[in-house]
């Protein structure tokens, strides 16, 4: 049975392998904060049903507490040791079945079993806040492996914590004109594609979240990460096969070991 895996904007996704459906980072929001949505439809409802969700990190694009809200009675969620404590809203979330991890934890649901791993970036809720919460990637691990790597910069050790995977959901982008430290743009996501060496890859977190008036404001760096993703990894990871989604369109991928 291939994986299938479903771009709903942002780090948003659903992947479905071995009859579990989990859900990445889920932000069904037009607004947040000064960020407006402005490309793809708000996810539609059938992306909230989940038999697992995600979090990777406490920023509020990516622990989005109306959208964890929105997710059905039961539903279980992973969020990083000490979120509740840096985040008092996740502790309202009772509806939820909450496990906090960090990297090297792993997490069984059905046949499909969950690895934390690290990330390079600020796990911080806040820039000023103290930092309290590791931000993570996850491995899923049943017919295929697939990488979500949430926020994260290039490290030296990438390709030996997050071990042998088949498919790479990379961020390529952001949500601003400037990417700071911690972030993969097109050409770092294309270098992490080398050193990961997956069969097959999916870019993600760009062009869907624009600051409200800053659309004159390097706007390619809204557009173009996909396309120059698709374009450099051609380069450097040639044998890995990049799928460019637009937002709500899925890929059933093929991934023989």
């Amino acid at each position: 049975m291939p994986v299938e895996i479903t771009w709903w904007g942002h780090a948003t996704c659903t992947v479905e392998d071995s009859n579990i459906r989990v859900l990445t980072d889920p932000l069904f929001a037009r607004r947040l904060a000064h960020l407006r949505r402005r490309r793809g439809a708000l996810p539609s409802e059938e992306a909230r049903r989940a038999d697992l969700v995600l979090v990777s990190h406490l920023h509020a694009d990516h622990l989005h507490l109306p959208s964890l809200a929105a997710l059905a009675p039961g539903t279980r969620l992973l969020v990083p040791r000490g979120a509740r404590r840096a985040v008092p809203g996740v502790r309202r979330l009772r509806h939820l079945r909450i496990t906090e991890v960090a990297p090297g934890d792993e997490i069984r649901v059905g046949e499909l079993l969950v690895r934390v791993v690290p990330a390079l970036h600020d796990g911080r809720r806040l820039p000023v806040g103290p930092h309290r919460s590791p931000a993570l990637g996850f491995v899923l691990e049943g017919e295929t492996r697939t990488y979500f790597a949430g926020d994260t910069g290039l490290f030296d050790a990438m390709a030996e914590r997050v071990g042998p995977v088949d498919v790479a959901l990379l961020p390529v982008g952001g949500w601003g004109p400037y990417l700071g430290e911690g972030h993969l743009d097109a050409g770092r996501a294309a270098q992490a594609l080398a050193r990961l060496a997956p069969r097959a890859a999916v870019p993600v977190h760009y062009g869907t979240y624009w600051p409200i008036g800053l659309d004159a404001v390097r706007p390619h760096e809204f557009h173009a990460p996909g396309d120059e993703f698709v374009r450099l990894a051609g380069g450097a990871a040639p044998d890995v096969a990049v799928h460019k989604l637009g937002h709500g369109e899925s890929a059933r991928l093929e991934v023989a070991r």
